[in-house]
């Protein structure tokens, strides 16, 4: 079963912006799984999954803004 959650063409600025709460979702989603009962290797595991998450938003960020025109963003979630 998939989910298109994005599919068009939106001007640089909008595409940003809405990256950019996707994947803050998905940092708040790492964060809000991290309590008092989570292992110190959890705990590590999902601080790097946040600054992957961090970083890949700031290469995204970097390459968007080097586009003048409209950009296409697809984004498919595949459950299996």
């Amino acid at each position: 079963m998939n989910i298109q959650l994005i599919q068009g063409e939106f001007n640089p600025n909008d595409a940003i912006e809405l990256i950019a709460q996707l994947v803050q979702t998905k940092i708040m989603y790492h964060e809000n799984k991290i309590n008092y009962d989570s292992s110190e290797e959890d705990i590590k595991t999902r601080e790097e999954k946040i600054k992957r998450l961090q970083n890949e938003l700031f290469e995204i960020r970097k390459f968007i803004n080097t586009k003048t025109q409209s950009v296409k963003v697809d984004a498919l979630i595949k459950i299996e």
